[in-house]
């Protein structure tokens, strides 16, 4: 009975430390921005140059992309409960604005962003986000 309750004394101990020691936040933004400037960098294989250039205008494109997209998903809110027909109609439309906006912040982006590095780059980059953020969901599987 004493082996029992020391090998569980034991396993409670070791387990308290092990939770003790997990982090209180999940991933350190700085380090977060990082991994992903590097990420991308080495996979559109940018000149010092090019990053330079690259970096500030990518920047800013996500920032305004972000903004919009947080915008449109707000359109869907229904915590007041169910809208009218006419409100709906107005969430639509504005939803088809958004949209357009960010087209044209996207084509912006690729002018922009095509005097820096060239339109192969540029391809490459849209699945290298997706890439990323794929990479991500996938080491913290290994940790859990």
């Amino acid at each position: 009975m004493k082996k029992y309750a020391l090998t569980l004394s034991i396993l409670l101990i070791s387990f308290g430390f092990g939770l003790a020691q997990r982090p209180t936040e999940r991933y350190d933004p700085e380090k977060l921005q990082a991994a992903r400037i590097a990420f991308i960098t080495t996979r559109l294989d940018l000149t010092p140059d090019q990053a330079e250039k690259f970096w500030p205008v990518f920047n800013q494109y996500s920032d305004t992309r972000d903004a919009l997209l947080k915008e449109m998903s707000s359109l869907n809110d229904r915590r007041d409960g169910p809208i009218t027909e006419s409100e709906a109609k107005k969430r639509v439309e504005k939803r088809f604005e958004i949209q357009k906006k960010l087209l044209s912040t996207e084509e912006k982006f690729v002018t922009d962003i095509s005097k820096a590095v060239s339109y192969n780059q540029i391809l490459m980059l849209n699945g290298l986000t997706r890439d990323f953020t794929r990479q991500l969901y996938q080491r913290q599987r290994k940790e859990n």
